[in-house]
């Protein structure tokens, strides 16, 4: 599923007098949130669906596979999600 298939999901979720657009702004406001949230506080939890969170990567040596010669990588953050009860109940 893509954003535009998420969107029409919301939009017959939220009722046929719905707009497209109004279930556009919502699923982006949603991203938004979830976005702002990791970025402040460094994690967002929905009860029942799963939580983001950041991760700390530490600087490791890799292999360029073209090459084969070792290359360092630096420390990065990432951001990690783990699924809640409600969203793996659903998956099975």
């Amino acid at each position: 599923m893509n954003k535009s298939e998420l969107v029409e999901a919301v939009q017959k979720n939220l009722g046929g007098d719905t707009s497209k657009a109004a279930a556009d702004a919502a699923v982006s406001a949603v991203l938004a949130g979830i976005t702002s949230g990791v970025k402040k506080d460094g994690s967002v939890q929905l009860i029942g669906f799963g939580t983001f969170s950041v991760v700390k990567r530490a600087a490791r040596t890799g292999v360029n596979p073209r090459t084969g010669d070792k290359i360092k990588i630096k420390a990065s953050k990432a951001v990690k999600f783990k699924a809640g009860a409600g969203l793996k109940a659903a998956a099975k």
